[in-house]
């Protein structure tokens, strides 16, 4: 697991010689940042940053609590249609309209080329609704039970005891929406046209084919090659490096909660 990444790591900051050396390397010869600095300068760079963080901030935000107030009701099972609704989440993870009528419902609601396109399709999952509700399932009704003859009312409750109580589902729910729209390519493949609200990974996209169509140019012919200041692998590894560190960074704060919400979420019994 670890070798992908620390050859990506090592490539990214060697020079050109150094890599045809030894392209599997996994520490760094003669090293050079001059890759970093030809992309941390490139215009896209830092709107495409802004958006993606947008589009991953609210995402997250907006689905963690559709799930809270949608799991909460139906893990009671005293719920009246507690079963038909819970029917209906699965017929969706079989079922879906498939990708003409979303690309046509997008542009119907005037979401086509806006961020918008890349968070709404994408807030609400059946599969993590079930992993909380089935953790909901496991709190204790003596505690909401206890906190009722005080006087406690359903929404205090649900924020104030289950949610607390639920921080392991959150946690990881949070972990796999976060690297869902982090990593999101083929809805703004769809959904988006204009350079400003591309996101990192088509940013990631155009340097990686933009680095092809370099090397495809230059060929064997030496002096091309010389005169280039970055090689298109460099650049290519250089990149991949800054879009995948900050989602990365995020994964060891909530890894003591991913086990535990997992577990719990998805055995019920």
């Amino acid at each position: 697991m670890l070798y992908p990444l620390l050859n990506v790591a090592a490539v990214s900051i060697s020079s050109h010689s150094a890599y045809l050396e030894n392209p599997m390397r996994i520490w760094p010869g003669e090293i050079s940042f001059d890759a970093y600095k030809d992309i941390l300068s490139h215009p896209v760079l830092a709107r495409s940053y802004l958006n993606t963080l947008i589009v991953t901030v609210s995402g997250v935000a907006l689905g963690i609590f559709l799930y809270i107030i949608t799991a909460y009701p139906l893990s009671k099972p005293h719920l009246k249609g507690r079963a038909i609704l819970i029917n209906l989440v699965i017929f969706t993870m079989l079922f879906n309209g498939g990708l003409i009528p979303n690309f046509y419902l997008i542009r119907s609601l005037g979401m086509l080329d806006t961020l918008a396109a890349l968070v709404f399709p994408g807030l609400f999952s059946a599969f993590s609704l079930i992993l909380m509700v089935n953790f909901m399932q496991n709190i204790p009704e003596e505690l909401e039970e206890a906190a009722k003859m005080d006087g406690a009312s359903e929404p205090y409750i649900l924020f104030k005891i289950v949610v607390p109580l639920s921080m392991p589902i959150i946690a990881t729910l949070t972990l796999f929406a976060a690297v869902g729209y982090w990593n999101s390519f083929f809805s703004a493949v769809i959904y988006i046209r204009s350079v400003e609200n591309w996101p990192l990974m088509l940013f990631l996209r155009e340097v990686i084919e933009g680095a092809k169509m370099l090397q495809i140019s230059a060929g064997d012919n030496s002096a091309e090659i010389g005169n280039m200041n970055v090689m298109p692998e460099t650049l290519k590894y250089a990149t991949i490096m800054i879009v995948m560190v900050p989602i990365l960074s995020v994964y060891p704060f909530l890894q003591r909660f991913f086990v535990k919400g997992i577990m719990l979420g998805s055995v019920k019994g």
